[in-house]
């Protein structure tokens, strides 16, 4: 599990950025909390193998509910931004990023399901259209071999 972790000189770049905890145990005490280098292996374990989070459970590298917690907490102060950017930012200074060769692409509609998938027709349903024989969708032939009782004796 080892080729998993971060590595310490990287860790040490990250952890400054990390911000203090959003709250404390409401009532004082409780567990203690588990390292963010611990949590950070696990969320980077989970983003680069696509496991589902309590899959993290049996990696032993930390709680997967301890880690989608301190991910979503950590996504809500912009943790992760901020690491993309300084990622960003040092690969240009060391290798430099071409501006001219990206482009940027988005969708902001949705996609056609089918294409030209025809929409099925729905029966208008009238204000007065009682539920009697004569507005049955089967025909009036069908009607006898219906499953459901018909009247007995005491209606």
């Amino acid at each position: 599990m080892d080729t998993w972790r971060i590595p310490y000189e990287l860790w040490l770049r990250i952890a400054p950025l990390i911000p203090p905890p959003e709250k404390k145990h409401r009532f004082g005490g409780g567990r203690p909390r588990v390292a963010d280098y611990q949590v950070m292996n696990g969320i980077f374990f989970v983003l680069r193998t696509g496991c589902q989070w309590k899959a993290l459970d049996a990696t032993g590298i930390c709680s997967g509910s301890t880690a989608h917690a301190r991910f979503q907490e950590w996504r809500r102060v912009g943790l992760f931004e901020r690491l993309w950017v300084l990622g960003l930012q040092e690969y240009d200074a060391t290798k430099g990023i071409d501006w001219e060769w990206l482009a940027m692409d988005g969708a902001t509609t949705k996609a056609p399901l089918a294409g030209t998938k025809k929409v099925a027709q729905t029966r208008p349903i009238g204000a007065n259209a009682a539920s009697n024989a004569a507005c049955s969708p089967r025909p009036r032939e069908c009607l006898s071999a219906s499953p459901l009782p018909g009247p007995t004796a005491t209606t």
